[in-house]
Order: C-alpha cells, then sequence, then structure tokens
C-alpha cells in the first residue's frame, strides 16, 4: 500500500519503542540479517525497496507488486546457522510462505513451510544453514501485494568477519557521534527541488589494466579500465599521488580518480568523448546533513561478478543502459539508433560509517540511504555521486561488452582526492543550499544566489 515519504520518516521514534515488543530471540543468538544487501522479486514502489525489511526501523517497509509468488531473500556475508526468523507484517501479509535458506543463492531448501499465517509479528523457531535466506510467499492475505517492516534472521556465523587488520585503512580523525537525520527541511519559496553540483571530467587515461583499489601496486592484475579526472592514476597510486597530480576535471581543485570497465565494439576501446558529468548529490532527504567526503575515501560502486537480477535491484541502479528513446536496460540494447550514444547512469552509496576510509572488500564502510535515511551502522551523510556517462557506439551492439562482461558487470570506483577547502565550498553552497549547479557551483534557475567558485573554478 502506497505511503507518502513524510508519513514514513514521521513515526520514526515511536516505530523504534514498538520494536521493543518484538519477542527475543536465544540469549547465545546474533541477528545476522540487519543492514546486509538484499534482492527482492519485486517492489511496489521507490518507497517499499527491499533493503528497507532489514533497515531495523519499523516505519519501512518492503512492499511487493500486488501479485504471487514474490520473494525477499538477504544475502548473511556468510555461511550461518539459522535458529530464528521474526516476520513483522503491515496490513498486507503472507497467508502461505515458505522460509528457505541456500549457500549460493540459487538453490533452496525450506526450513518452514505455512499454508495458514494470520500477519502480525510472527517469531518462529526452527534450524537451517545457509549464506542466504528468504521469505517465499505463495498466497497473499490480502488483495494488496506483501508488505514487510521487518525481516530478522537470527544465529550464528561460521566465521565471523573481522573488524581490523590487513585491508582496513582508518580516517584520522574518525567522526563519531553523529545521528541520521530524520528531519524533513522547511518548504522554500521557490521551491528547492535539486541539491547537487557537477564535476564535468574526461577521459584521463584508457585502456590501463590496473585498479589502485581492488589490485594496488599489481599493475596488469585487473582487466582494462577507462580513468577519468587524475591524470597519474595506476596500479601504484596513493593519495598522496593523486594530491601530487594533474586533472582532466574542469575544477582543478578535484584531483580524485574515476575509473570503469572499457566498453569495447568487438576488440576496438570506446572513449567517453569529451568531459562527462559526474554528479554530486545529496542522496538523503535532509540534504543539509551532508557533509564533504574525507580526504582519501575509497570505495567499488557495483560489482564486476553481478548478475541482471542484483543490476537491476541494485539501489544504486538509475535507468540502467539507454539509447535514443530507449531507456532501463540492464544488459545492452540489441541496437542503438544511428547516430545516437550509450548511456549509463549509476548511484553511489552516500551513508559512510565515519570510521574507515578503506575496507577489505572496499564496500562494507559505505552504504546506501534507505528511504532517504542513512543507517545507524552508517551515520555520515556525504556526498551520493553519479555516473553519466555517455559512449559514442550506435547500430547493432551484438559485439559490444565490458572489459568486465556482460552490460550488468558495469562498476566503478572512487578515490577522493579533492581539494578539501574546494570541495567544502560547494557542498555547503550548493548541496546544503539547495541548489542546481553546474562545476562553478552557479545555479542558473536561481542566478541570485551566486556561485562557490570563480571564473577559473577555484575559490574566489
Amino acid at each position: 500500500m502506497r505511503r507518502t515519504l513524510v508519513g514514513l520518516i514521521a513515526p520514526i521514534c515511536a516505530a523504534v519503542q514498538l520494536s521493543a515488543g518484538i519477542p527475543p530471540a536465544h540469549a547465545a543468538d546474533a541477528l545476522l540479517s540487519q543492514g546486509r544487501p538484499t534482492l527482492a522479486s519485486s517492489a511496489e514502489n521507490g518507497e517499499s525497496p527491499a533493503a528497507a525489511a532489514v533497515d531495523g526501523r519499523l516505519d519501512t517497509r518492503w512492499g511487493s507488486q500486488w501479485s504471487d509468488p514474490q520473494w525477499l531473500r538477504v544475502d548473511l556475508g556468510g555461511t550461518a546457522t539459522i535458529t530464528q526468523v521474526v516476520l513483522d507484517w503491515e496490513t498486507a501479509y503472507a497467508k502461505a510462505f515458505q522460509i528457505q535458506t541456500s549457500p549460493d543463492g540459487t538453490t533452496w531448501t525450506t526450513i518452514y513451510d505455512t499454508t495458514n499465517a494470520t500477519g502480525g509479528t510472527q517469531t518462529l523457531d526452527l534450524s537451517g544453514d545457509g549464506r542466504y535466506v528468504r521469505m517465499y510467499g505463495t498466497e497473499r492475505g490480502t488483495g494488496y501485494g506483501y508488505s514487510l517492516l521487518e525481516f530478522k534472521v537470527y544465529g550464528s556465523l561460521a566465521h565471523v568477519p573481522p573488524t581490523d587488520g590487513d585491508g582496513y585503512v582508518y580516517a584520522n580523525p574518525p567522526v563519531t557521534g553523529v545521528v541520521p537525520s530524520i528531519a524533513v527541511p522547511p518548504a522554500t519559496n521557490p521551491p528547492t527541488t535539486h541539491h547537487e553540483f557537477q564535476a564535468n571530467c574526461s577521459v584521463s587515461r584508457s585502456n590501463l589494466p590496473d585498479d589502485p583499489i581492488v589490485f594496488p601496486n599489481l599493475p596488469g592484475a585487473s582487466h582494462l579500465h577507462t580513468f577519468l579526472g587524475n591524470t597519474t592514476t595506476n596500479a601504484a597510486t596513493t593519495l598522496a599521488s593523486l594530491q601530487a597530480g594533474q586533472t582532466s576535471c574542469i575544477t582543478p581543485g578535484d584531483r580524485t580518480g574515476y575509473w570503469m570497465p572499457t566498453v569495447l565494439n568487438g576488440d576496438t576501446a570506446v572513449q567517453p568523448v569529451g568531459r562527462q558529468v559526474i554528479y554530486y548529490k545529496s542522496g538523503v532527504i535532509d540534504y543539509r546533513s551532508v557533509r564533504p567526503s574525507p580526504l582519501g575515501l575509497r570505495y567499488v560502486v557495483g560489482s564486476h561478478s553481478a548478475t541482471m537480477a542484483e543490476f537491476a535491484n541494485a539501489p544504486g541502479a538509475v535507468e540502467g543502459w539507454e539509447c535514443g528513446d530507449s531507456t532501463r536496460h540492464w544488459d545492452f540494447p540489441a541496437s542503438c539508433p544511428a547516430g545516437s550514444q550509450l548511456n549509463i547512469r549509476y548511484q553511489a552509496p552516500s551513508c559512510w560509517d565515519g570510521i574507515h576510509l578503506d575496507t577489505p572488500d572496499h564496500k562494507s564502510h559505505m552504504a546506501y540511504p534507505v528511504v532517504g535515511v542513512c543507517p545507524a551502522s552508517h551515520p555520515v551523510a556525504v556526498p551520493m555521486i553519479e555516473f553519466k556517462m555517455a559512449f559514442p557506439v550506435s547500430g547493432s551492439m551484438m559485439n559490444v561488452r565490458l572489459s568486465s562482461g556482460r552490460g550488468y558487470t558495469f562498476h566503478y570506483d572512487v578515490y577522493n582526492a579533492w581539494d578539501p577547502p574546494t570541495l567544502a565550498a560547494l557542498v555547503t553552497h550548493c548541496i546544503n543550499g539547495g541548489l542546481q549547479c553546474d562545476p562553478r557551483g552557479f545555479d542558473q534557475y536561481k542566478p541570485d544566489r551566486g556561485a562557490a567558485l570563480n571564473e577559473n573554478y577555484e575559490l574566489p
């Protein structure tokens, strides 16, 4: 059932209190599902994503399309022994459903089955093993879809991931004591419709099999990448080398390294022509709470091993691939109109844990907002980067591929090396200020607000 966004956020305090009424799991069990990656068979609308069922909040939900069957799965991150599942249903519940486990997300074993459930809060003591756990609904209890406020999986992991050691890079100083903002900014006149600025950058290096985040100091170890921004990025890149390098971005203060898998047409590399648009936006509702990304923050967006379903349901997907009037392709379209360009838009996570500049999987220190609010585990809202890339290839797409594989393996890397005062000025003026800025920090629709940078794209 559709809800307004404000209506979802307002009752958060009461929802936290209500959660105390959920029967506890066994003392030795841990809550394994909260904040973990999720995937669903469908979503009712943009306000009911799969991730909302594992965010620890009873004011958000996953809602499916109004048909049977539907499912919601959570990736626990490793093989686990499952002892309990708690389902908090909204009014729209499952009358008949199964709880299933899987080692690989493909082969499923049923560990619980019912055909006469009545909704509400269901606490299921059960036994099973697997990395993935899903609710597989076969009959709805109402005329609406399936609507889960929370899907909680308890048990124990066979191997507990470390939080320290090799691969962890710590922020100095860390950002602590932040509580994710649930505030809704007041209405403005004229209305605030955007909170963003552009970093326009062209290709700086191409067809280089290096990746300083995933394969540091291992030249030639990765698939081919197309680099934008910093002109020195290679396998040996460090924050110091980026700061000492030059940039292909129009803003001299942006020495960030950006890179993505190379697009190939047959064996010929296809490079974006001219400056590409890299948006810096607010990913949260309270755009006033966004802070500049810390110097040295680095992460990977998407995955070279993603399946088509994972790419299509990724929280960072926007339109996927498009050309001409054809949009929302999760793999390359069969063909593109002659003279058009192949485009991709893809969003990065924008919630930071405040502690790590990098983690071994290059992702765990970052998270996506859930219904416009950062999770408590990643409370620091930073700019949400959105790649908008255009590749000059048209006609038949039969031989078009990425160096990483099919179109749904698209991903990109970010290694932040912005000049901190320049980034802070743009974030404050454009994102916190609710403007739609160009790379100078100027909003042509609100010219009276001025610009953050001068005509040379530098601080005045």
